[in-house]
């Protein structure tokens, strides 16, 4: 089962509060709103910043930076500033050198042979070297480390028996010197280079490890262009650039990430000058887009994620797929994106983000509650239909899940909200406990079978990424020899027929990838909104 970096729930914006609550509510809503953002405004002065540093916003704490144990998008942004691996990813979502200069495969895809550049400098001040990264990727897959990656690496020769303690090393991690590295897998896996460009893979250094212990994850240290300087926790991060960083010295000279929880606070904050950066909360999206002040300084990107309404397939009602195209037809999923959503993302044909699709979209099902009434008689259900849907104890996703109750209530399925906080919400969702959930996947590296094999292998149900609990033998058959697949084009033809698989037997019902954006002072330079995280290195922005 794989496990893999947190996903993140990212609500639909609130709709207008006129809508459904009549003239006065929606009135005293509006004075209230702007009665509170006075409030924090007034409360929220310009305050003095370092020269040269970049003020960004962490809505929460990162839980850890330990490569090794980094689970969450918090912790992997601030990673990869402080971090390298064999490999990243450019802006086109290439894989491409970073601490290896080239690298070669073997004519069975089951061999990578690494060779590193020369005199690249941890912080500590120690020279980087092929030891360094058996050293991390056999420390990553240790049981001792309990770390929640061992997915980006168990495809490697001999990792499963390291990993039950069977062996003392990996056998398919192999020093050829002292700049080469070659890794073995037990049989070709495509998408593998895009797994070495993940957090998990990062080098760090044995000694720093030893010495802090469990600490490491507090007093990080790495080859990348930046260094901790200070975590004051639920307070703020100081990240300060290296001089000696093997691509150059960053423009600015350091990063201060303040860890804000509120949006209206962070609002306030930048209002005030006291962050360059946000992500556009989504109840100021209108606002900001339609300010003169603010439009020109807006930034965007088609996000690599997919939004969607699961559907248990494992037991009744939704193991009938006809139940479950009737639940897509139902729905006005564009309606709800070109209103309620505000336009904020494109509409999914699938699981696979367009970015990273390299094949004709599949045919959904479109908006037709006739369609969806005769699916459901066909189906067996004459009557009304009851379900429960679970989604997190959020208003914003709460507004959107009731007007998806609507749509249903008018092909005759009543659907019971159930809102519940974070963790409980998990723990049902993986447990499969609901008949129905809201929930998005986000990209952890740009390969289309990281929206195929954990979504809706069969290996995976629960919390390894198939939440629907969908099994096709069909689906399998095509992600494996996806995974397997040497040639590209043979392999984007596998994932096809998986994609076509998925929407025909629709586990999920498919609503948007959603574009992410941000807003920035205009004093900021060179600043370029990046797909996947991972990528931002921090060295080109200025100020």
């Amino acid at each position: 089962m794989r496990k893999r970096t947190e996903y993140r729930l990212s609500p639909p914006p609130l709709p207008s509060p006129l809508e459904g609550e009549g003239w006065v509510g929606g009135l005293c809503s509006v004075l209230l709103f702007l009665f509170t953002v006075l409030l924090m405004l007034s409360c929220t002065n310009k305050t003095e910043k370092l020269q040269d540093h970049l003020y960004l916003r962490l809505s929460s704490n990162p839980t850890t930076l330990d490569p090794a144990l980094i689970a969450d998008v918090t912790g992997g942004v601030i990673g990869a500033k402080i971090f390298n691996g064999l490999v990243r990813l450019d802006e086109k979502l290439s894989v491409v050198p970073d601490i290896a200069k080239n690298w070669k495969m073997s004519e069975d895809g089951k061999s990578y042979t690494f060779y590193l550049k020369e005199k690249i400098l941890f912080s500590n001040g120690k020279e980087v070297a092929a030891q360094d990264f058996k050293y991390s990727f056999e420390r990553l897959l240790a049981p001792a480390t309990r770390s929640p990656n061992t997915w980006v690496l168990e495809k490697i020769k001999g990792a499963k028996d390291f990993m039950k303690g069977k062996t003392k090393d990996v056998s398919g991690i192999k020093i050829e010197d002292k700049y080469t590295i070659t890794i073995i897998l037990e049989e070709p896996f495509t998408p593998f280079l895009n797994l070495l460009c993940m957090t998990a893979a990062y080098v760090i250094p044995k000694e720093d490890v030893e010495k802090w212990g469990a600490d490491f994850s507090t007093h990080p240290s790495g080859t990348g262009p930046f260094v901790l300087k200070e975590w004051r926790h639920n307070q703020y991060l100081k990240l300060e650039a290296r001089n000696d960083y093997f691509e150059g010295k960053a423009k600015i000279k350091g990063i201060i990430y303040k860890i804000i929880p509120e949006d209206l606070t962070t609002v306030a904050e930048f209002e005030s000058g006291n962050i360059d950066v946000i992500s556009i909360p989504a109840s100021e999206f209108k606002r900001y887009r339609e300010s003169s002040q603010w439009k020109d300084l807006i930034s965007s990107s088609p996000g690599i994620n997919t939004y969607y309404l699961g559907l248990n397939s494992e037991r009744p009602p939704f193991n009938n797929p006809l139940l479950r195209k009737a639940v897509s037809y139902a729905i006005d999923r564009r309606k709800i994106l070109n209103t309620i959503y505000e336009g904020r993302g494109i509409s999914a044909s699938g699981p696979v983000p367009p970015v990273l699709r390299n094949w004709p979209a599949p045919e959904v099902c479109e908006y037709n509650p006739e369609k969806a009434k005769s699916l459901l008689k066909e189906a067996g259900y004459t009557d009304e239909l009851n379900i429960k849907i679970y989604l997190t104890s959020d208003q914003e996703v709460l507004d959107i899940l009731e007007v998806i109750q609507g749509y249903l209530m008018n092909v005759g399925i009543k659907a019971q909200l159930r809102q519940l906080e974070w963790s409980a919400y998990k723990n049902a969702v993986n447990s499969g406990e609901p008949d129905a959930f809201w929930l998005s996947w986000w990209a952890d590296y740009s390969d289309p079978e990281n929206f195929l094999f954990p979504l809706f292998h069969s290996s995976n149900f629960g919390a390894g990424g198939n939440r629907t609990r969908f099994k096709n033998s069909d689906v399998d058959a095509m992600i494996e020899k996806g995974q397997r697949a040497l040639d590209k084009k043979l392999r984007d033809e596998y994932y096809q027929k998986a994609e076509e698989y998925i929407v025909t037997d629709a586990p999920w019902v498919f609503f948007w990838h959603r574009t992410e954006y941000t807003l920035r002072q205009k004093w900021v330079k060179n600043y370029k909104i990046y797909p996947i995280y991972s990528i931002d290195k921090g060295m080109e922005i200025g100020l």
